[in-house]
């Protein structure tokens, strides 16, 4: 297991310093604009290592956006969503269907999977010993993954289903983050809700280190959920394996809505 510092373990947020406050993604590797989001240049074999990093600065709360093909149909939708990927101090591919689309794009965009780096961090970067905060999910992934890496200090907060309508619930779940200080927060109560959350606890300021937007992950590492074989992932049909594991809660994305987004390439080429 991977150890990193703590420099700021005890610090308060607002006393220290503009240059700590304040993560300019720009310095992150190269960001390629793409479907209306501006993508970090980080590859799946550095992103989990400058993640730990991030969040062992113990800055003020910054957090990670995993776009995927639900994003940024649902952006496309609703443009005011914009605001949630331009504050995030990164946003990284989750979709081997917007690799693919970047490819014929010309563009670099290879897929970072929330769920593989959810993976890294635990088994890799994470001490047993260490607070972990975890937004979302069910009892059971959580006692799951608190008892296969030994956890001693995970803390959880489950708020309520439809957390977007839901202003009181979206700053408790902030004050939460803010009253348990940690490396890492996970985020995993579905799009926009994380982003939104996300976004809510950086503006506030209170919270340090990470916070990551990142999906069913957590229910992933349990187990709870499959996850498709790796084959699967690698012929860029995951969405299929995850269709037909979940139909009745996942046709609509997938074959409803999910195709919107060739139209919404094909437009952004045009104007290209």
């Amino acid at each position: 297991m991977t150890n990193l510092t703590f420099p700021h373990e005890n610090g308060d947020p607002k006393e220290m310093g503009e240059d700590v406050l304040f993560l300019d993604r720009r310095k992150e590797g190269r960001t390629q604009a793409f479907l209306g989001v501006d993508f970090s240049g980080f590859s799946p074999n550095n992103l989990a290592q400058r993640v730990a990093e991030v969040g062992s600065a113990r800055r003020a709360f910054v957090y990670l956006c995993t776009p995927n093909v639900d994003h940024l149909v649902r952006l496309d939708r609703e443009p005011d969503l914009q605001e949630l990927y331009v504050s995030a101090w990164a946003n990284v591919n989750d979709s081997r269907i917007l690799e693919t689309l970047a490819d014929f794009s010309g563009l670099s965009l290879p897929a970072c999977p929330g769920s593989d780096l959810t993976q890294a961090l635990f088994e890799t970067y994470i001490d047993p010993s260490e607070p972990v905060v975890v937004i979302g999910g069910t009892q059971l992934a959580i006692e799951t993954v608190r008892a296969h890496y030994g956890l001693t200090d995970l803390r959880w907060h489950a708020p309520p289903f439809g957390l977007r309508t839901k202003p009181e619930a979206i700053a408790e779940a902030a004050e939460f983050v803010a009253a348990n200080p940690a490396r890492f927060t996970f985020i995993c109560v579905g799009a926009p809700q994380q982003e939104i959350l996300a976004k809510k606890i950086y503006d506030q300021g209170k919270a340090i280190g990470i916070g990551l937007c990142v999906g069913a992950s957590i229910d992933f590492l349990s187990g709870s959920r499959k996850r498709a074989p790796k084959w699967m992932q690698q012929a860029r049909v995951e969405w299929l394996f995850r269709l037909l594991d979940e139909p009745q809660k996942l046709w609509r994305r997938y074959l409803v809505e999910g195709p919107k987004i060739f139209t919404i390439w094909l437009a952004w080429r045009k104007q290209r």
